[in-house]
């Protein structure tokens, strides 16, 4: 078994353990990143709000992708398309 694999296999749990809190917490997750963000553009006076939006942004999408994943994934870790909307 090579060390990536290895590396793999040790961090597996911690993964799931991530992805429940991060399904549990998200709300306050996604406040935490906001006021971050909020808190950065204050002390840079606003030179940099357009990196620190992409950034926050890019950051609340990790994270609903790992809090997404918590029960959705099928065998092999691929996440299954999305259904349609039911026809009215």
């Amino acid at each position: 078994m090579g060390v990536m694999n290895n590396l793999k296999a040790k961090l597996a749990p911690a993964k799931g353990k991530v992805s429940d809190l991060a399904h549990q917490h998200g709300g306050r997750i996604t406040h935490g990143l906001d006021k971050a963000a909020e808190a950065v553009d204050k002390k840079t006076k606003g030179k940099y709000r357009d990196k620190i939006h992409t950034g926050t942004d890019k950051a609340k999408g990790a994270m609903d992708r790992l809090a997404h994943r918590h029960g959705s994934q099928e065998p092999g870790g691929k996440t299954p398309p999305a259904s349609p909307p039911p026809a009215s």
